[in-house]
């Protein structure tokens, strides 16, 4: 759900100390131990339909199919999730997620409990909680930022990261326990229970009310400047990449490790909580040394390291049969995947800024679970195939391949940019009241460029066109005039002034320097003229012309 950050914590021994400092805060404390606990419950679970799968069909295909009813929910529902994150009550929408997922969960108990449980109803109950997993995970992670100050975000976000590797340390092998036993109804019954944790601490909540003055986006508004935000934002856009070439060729592990469990180790369901134990063991320690690591490398180069190494736990599974030396490569498989995973996790979160975040990382979300989705089909089918170990070795060869071939795409730095609203774009002046969806809106500025510099400012101005499209503009152009050379008129349009003041609340800081290296090289006397110019007829003119439509 979230991922370990901080900036220098391996360089000093006082960041080490403040990684601590979330907890000391009272909502904080609560969020984390109950996010805790739900996670615990759901590893519980997945260790149990997992293995409870296994029973009900021994075919390769159907196991994989409990993985791909998890994960399938986030590539549907995700981005939808992600956007009424961003423009309805989190609290209250997180609340009515958790109660879906108790309710989901007590049927799964209540079908196991009195011996109605099959495959299909397991696929179905399965789907039913990862389709509650989906709506609440983009509101999860975005809300951490409302529960800490900014400073201490990387850490509340690190301390996320160590709450889901606990669980995956605890829950495996509490499910492998509970399923030997009390059976599977009992570890299904805990799951439900513990989605009563988070339901009270977001009960207890007192959140603060949006201080936006404007009216939220549109359902399927909020969508599209979701995607546009993605598709314009280079960071970002390397992120999903990364996590997709990642991702579709990792899942063999997961997707088939209970086989290698039952089949490969003749091992039971005691074994398979161990392994998952083992997991969590090695992504707890790496969550640890995570910090200092950091300090040497570049997230590029711990991106691609990790992908090798789990690549080579990968092989090892397909030749090993022991069950001891098992444990050890998953220790180690469990510690590349959590690196590769937090790092791209605090890439995603620092690469957005407020006004996005939760469909920025809904999307995150679902291009992860679309290659945990598809890779677990895949490498089922494979399996089903050629064998598991076959399976198995073909996917860590082709990881590798896939980490080697997007290289190119940068993760940027640790440091997180200043994505903090810069608001200092003036409001425009009117002397007229303009109605809300009044437009569409041109927005032109003039510019004054030395003849040697124009080509300078082109490349510079080129990067804010990006910046004025990702922010909202559906149209942007720069244009000399041949009368003139060297003054230029930059002009972007929104569809309504609603989406213009929109774009005003979405600069950055980090925008604002943008803006700043573009016009360092006006050398007009004044600052450059900024003109706004709106379509359609003025709500008075309408009312006296009822036959107007405007234009």
């Amino acid at each position: 759900m979230s991922t370990p950050t901080d900036t220098d914590a391996g360089k000093t021994s006082a960041s080490a100390s403040g990684a601590w400092a979330p907890l000391r805060l009272p909502v904080f404390r609560l969020f984390w131990l109950a996010s805790l606990g739900s996670n615990i419950g759901t590893w519980i679970n997945g260790t149990a339909s997992g293995w409870v799968m296994t029973e009900l069909s021994p075919s390769p295909v159907m196991v994989s199919l409990v993985q791909a009813a998890a994960s399938l929910p986030l590539v549907l529902f995700a981005l939808g999730a992600g956007a009424f994150a961003d423009i309805i009550d989190r609290r209250r929408y997180l609340m009515a997620t958790q109660i879906w997922l108790l309710l989901s969960a007590a049927a799964l108990a209540f079908l196991a409990a009195t011996d109605r449980l099959d495959a299909w109803n397991l696929l179905i109950l399965t789907f039913a909680l990862g389709s509650g997993a989906a709506m609440a995970m983009p509101a999860l992670s975005a809300v951490i930022a409302e529960l800490v100050p900014g400073k201490l975000l990387p850490q509340a976000v690190s301390l996320g990261s160590l709450s889901m590797n606990l669980a995956r340390s605890i829950g495996p092998a509490l499910g492998g326990l509970l399923l030997a036993q009390f059976g599977a109804w009992v570890a299904y019954t805990l799951n439900a229970v513990s989605f009563l944790g988070m339901f009270l601490m977001l009960w207890y909540w007192q959140r603060q009310p949006s201080e936006n003055v404007l009216p939220p986006e549109r359902f399927m508004q909020a969508l599209r400047a979701g995607l546009r935000y993605a598709r314009l934002a280079s960071q970002f856009r390397a992120v999903l990449i990364r996590a997709t070439a990642f991702i579709l060729f990792a899942m063999s592990t997961w997707a088939l490790l209970p086989l290698i469990a039952r089949h490969e180790l003749a091992g039971n369901s005691g074994t398979y909580g161990l392994l998952l134990t083992f997991v969590g063991i090695g992504a707890v320690a790496a969550a640890v040394l995570l910090p200092r690591l950091r300090a040497y490398t570049t997230p590029d180069s711990l991106v691609l390291g990790a992908t090798i190494i789990y690549a080579a736990t990968t092989l090892c599974l397909a030749a090993l049969n022991s069950e001891i030396m098992a444990y050890g490569v998953m220790t180690i498989c469990g510690a590349a995947w959590i690196s590769v995973l937090s790092t791209l996790q605090l890439a995603a979160q620092i690469s957005v800024p407020a006004w996005v975040r939760g469909r920025a990382l809904s999307l995150y979300l679902m291009v992860f679970a679309a290659g945990m989705t598809f890779g677990s089909l895949l490498w089922g089918w494979i399996a089903a195939q050629a064998g598991t170990p076959a399976a198995l070795a073909i996917s860590a060869v082709a990881a590798i391949l896939a980490a080697l071939a997007v290289r190119g795409f940068s993760l940027g730095k640790y440091e997180a940019p200043d994505l903090s609203p810069s608001n200092h774009w003036p409001h425009p002046s009117s002397v007229e009241e303009l109605e809300k969806d009044r437009g569409p809106v041109l927005v032109t500025i003039e510019y004054e460029i030395a003849l040697d510099q124009r080509e300078a400012f082109l490349n510079a101005i080129r990067l804010l066109g990006t910046v004025r499209r990702r922010d909202g503009a559906f149209a942007w152009g720069i244009f000399e005039d041949i009368s003139a050379p060297g003054r230029y008129i930059e002009l972007f349009q929104h569809d309504s002034w609603l989406d213009h003041l929109r774009q005003h609340t979405r600069v950055t800081r980090e925008d604002q320097r943008v803006q700043e290296n573009v016009e360092r090289f006006h050398i007009g006397v004044s600052a450059p003229k900024v003109s706004h110019f709106v379509g359609g007829a003025p709500a008075a003119f309408s009312l006296y012309n009822p036959t107007v439509t405007g234009s």
